[in-house]
C-alpha cells in the first residue's frame, strides 16, 4: 500500500520556498559537496557524463547538491544517458518493427524511452529541474553568499525567526 499524503519534499527545496505555511522546518544534517563528489562516477554512460557535468554546478550554485545526492544525481544523468540512446534508436529504425509472423509492434527503443523520460522527469523533481517543481522557489540571487550551504543556513534562521 502506497504511504498517503503529498510527497516529502526535499530540506532545500522547503527552504527555497521560503516557508509559506510558517511551519517548523525539521533539521537535518549540513553535508557539504566535496571534491570526491564532483567527479562523475565512471560506469555512467557518456551522455550520462555530460548531463552531470552541465547539471552539477547549476545544482550546487543553488544549494541543491552534496555528498549525499551523489547517488540520485548520477541515477538522473543515467536516465537521461539511457533516454537519448533510445530516442537516436527510434529515429533510425522508427516506431514500430514486424514480428517473423508478419506483425507490426511497437519498437523496443520505444518502450525503453518512454521509461528513461519518467525516471528523468522523477528523479529530476527531487533537484527541482522541471518548470512546475521550480515554481515555488523563490531563490534570491541578491542575497546569495559564495558558499550555498551557509546562504541555505541564513536563510533558515531568517525563516525561524520570522
Amino acid at each position: 500500500m502506497g504511504t498517503r499524503g503529498p510527497r516529502v519534499k526535499p530540506y532545500e527545496i522547503k527552504l527555497l520556498e521560503g516557508n509559506p505555511g510558517k511551519r517548523e522546518i525539521n533539521n537535518h544534517p549540513i553535508c557539504e559537496l566535496t571534491d570526491d563528489c564532483r567527479e562523475p562516477p565512471p560506469h555512467l554512460g557518456r551522455y550520462a557524463k555530460k548531463e552531470w557535468k552541465r547539471i552539477l554546478p547549476l545544482l550546487e550554485k543553488n544549494g541543491l547538491m552534496t555528498d549525499l545526492d551523489y547517488t540520485t544525481l548520477a541515477s538522473y544523468c543515467q536516465a537521461v544517458d539511457t533516454w537519448i540512446l533510445a530516442e537516436q534508436e527510434k529515429r533510425k529504425y522508427g516506431f514500430t518493427i514486424t514480428t517473423d509472423k508478419g506483425n507490426v509492434i511497437q519498437h523496443p527503443a520505444v518502450g525503453i524511452a518512454n521509461s528513461a523520460l519518467q525516471n528523468m522527469l522523477k528523479i529530476g523533481r527531487e533537484f527541482g529541474l522541471s518548470p512546475s517543481s521550480r515554481t515555488a522557489l523563490s531563490i534570491d540571487n541578491a542575497k546569495k553568499s559564495d558558499n550555498p550551504v551557509l546562504s541555505l543556513i541564513a536563510k533558515r534562521e531568517k525563516i525561524q525567526n520570522a
